[in-house]
């Protein structure tokens, strides 16, 4: 897979203003945290300005994601690029949880939502529960995960689904099997 440079990621603008406002900051809020001015990140967002990947890497820190979704993998050929997303292309995101793989399954964070394939190694658990404030549905793929949803256990498997509404969430998964979800979170907030 060939690494693309950080102009060749056509929604990293796009991108960078949905993370913004998904987090209720404005242009000069997030100007201020990486010392530039607002007229440059204005630039940025509408991609007559590319940042560089020390300015990428604060801008990540910032809005509390990878660097490596701001960053993008693979450009796809034209005729796809906001339609067509790829296996060998997807998008590694997530906090770095041990035992969590995640991938953007959506062409970017333009919409009013964003799918994720997330994959839980056998014995790994979230460190602590989340709230978000977010409307979150997934499907099992394969494997078993046991949940805690709004203070509720559950054991969910390959073929049921569940719901999360801004309520706190925790998640392990003690099998032997790893565990793969596929979500539609909204509003997006990876």
């Amino acid at each position: 897979m060939l690494q693309t440079s950080i102009a060749d990621t056509p929604s990293l603008g796009a991108d960078l203003r949905a993370l913004r406002k998904t987090r209720s900051v404005t242009l000069a809020e997030l100007a201020a945290r990486l010392g530039r001015s607002v007229g440059w990140l204005s630039q940025v967002e509408r991609g007559l300005s590319q940042p560089s990947e020390s300015d990428l890497l604060e801008m990540a820190e910032a809005l509390g994601v990878s660097l490596s979704l701001l960053k993008g993998e693979a450009q796809p050929p034209e005729r796809e690029a906001g339609h067509i997303v790829r296996r060998a292309a997807r998008r590694p995101i997530g906090k770095g949880i041990a035992g969590l793989a995640e991938d953007l399954l959506s062409p970017d964070l333009t919409d009013d939502f964003e799918m994720v394939h997330s994959t839980f190694a056998p014995g790994a658990a979230a460190p602590a529960p989340i709230t978000r404030p977010t409307q979150e549905v997934a499907y099992m793929v394969s494997g078993q995960l046991d949940l805690t949803i709004g203070g509720r256990e559950f054991t969910v498997g390959a073929g049921d689904s569940f719901r999360i509404r801004g309520e706190a969430q925790a998640w392990r998964n003690p099998y032997d099997q790893p565990a793969v979800a596929i979500w539609v979170i909204a509003p997006p907030v990876y």
